[in-house]
């Protein structure tokens, strides 16, 4: 336990979280765009984060700290669409950039599940199904469009980073990378997450508990869809002897969630993910935030022969993605 930093200490006070005391808490690890704690305050431990104006990658990444007040309102609509879907809001210092919230302790991050090659259908089906519900519940509520018109914070965390970078090192891909742009900011439908990530998704037994909506934004649901399945792929990379099941995962999600679609047709917003995902692949391998896992030049190879391929011929089934790349991964 050591001292928490002042910016924290003056948030929390300044939020009634906290006193006079001398705050102590621990460190996490494992976020490049912020400062993470966990504090011990009189009323209990609790979660605090703190939004870095530059994020710890290798490539100049600059994104506004405002970008937490986003994830605070992001929570709470999640937690009302879907109850237990997010940590509960304790408070937010739009000026400082810190958001406090619950700590969840007990639960064990997808992630490492998947690393272990714990890849279970039941988790996979809730995570789609959940997300589906969070969507579907905004997009019910059109007002909420206005609470979140961070348009400008998306483009500069997610679409310039992943899909343009990505374009300007395959110049002769460059024209669908940059068409994939323009159809998710086109397709503003409701409330997306922006970030869904097994690294972000906590489970407790299977229900899933979503952390990290920094670059939440009204937008495509595509994109929330495509970004959370692009890792059950390379998730195949990282793993090969659990990558049967990964696939199965990245099935059971996918239906999961389609089935959860009631805004627009299920398969005009499953086009648009599976013309997004090869995009994505391909940005994780050669975009400014490369998965650290795939060291191995051959396994970027087959990320680039996949995703180069399905991008210059686009497939309307995200099955069909998934088929495309499991003929990659066992080459």
């Amino acid at each position: 336990m050591t001292e928490v930093p002042e910016p924290f200490v003056q948030a929390l006070r300044e939020l009634g979280l906290a006193g006079d005391e001398i705050l102590r808490g621990v460190p996490l690890t494992g976020g490049v765009s912020s400062d993470i704690w966990r504090i011990d305050a009189a009323a209990g431990p609790l979660c605090a984060k703190r939004a870095l104006p530059k994020l710890r990658v290798a490539a100049d990444w600059q994104a506004p700290i405002e970008r937490n007040l986003y994830e605070a309102r992001w929570m709470q609509v999640a937690a009302e669409a879907a109850p237990g879907s997010a940590p509960r809001v304790l408070g937010q210092h739009p000026r400082l950039g810190v958001l406090a919230m619950s700590y969840l302790p007990d639960h064990t991050l997808w992630k490492q599940q998947l690393r272990d090659g714990i890849a279970e259908l039941p988790t996979a089906t809730a995570v789609g199904a959940s997300l589906a519900r969070i969507h579907a519940f905004a997009a019910a509520r059109p007002a909420l469009a206005a609470e979140f018109d961070s348009q400008a914070i998306f483009f500069d965390i997610r679409l310039e980073p992943y899909l343009l970078a990505t374009a300007a090192r395959h110049a002769d891909l460059s024209s669908q990378l940059q068409a994939l742009v323009r159809t998710t900011q086109a397709h503003a439908k409701t409330l997306v997450h922006g970030d869904v990530s097994p690294k972000n998704i906590l489970v407790d037994g299977h229900a899933p508990v979503f952390l990290d909506a920094e670059c939440a934004v009204w937008g495509d649901p595509a994109f929330d869809l495509a970004f959370c399945l692009n890792h059950l792929l390379l998730k195949c990379l990282w793993n090969r002897a659990a990558a049967p099941t990964f696939l199965d995962c990245y099935g059971a999600l996918t239906q999961a969630y389609l089935r959860g679609v009631d805004w627009e047709p299920a398969d005009a917003l499953e086009q648009r993910a599976a013309h997004l995902l090869p995009g994505l692949l391909l940005a994780r391998v050669d975009g400014k935030s490369p998965v650290e896992y795939l060291s191995d030049e051959a396994d970027r190879q087959r990320v680039r022969r996949a995703a180069r391929a399905l991008l210059q011929q686009p497939v309307p089934r995200l099955a069909a993605v998934a088929s495309a790349w499991q003929r990659q991964v066992e080459a």
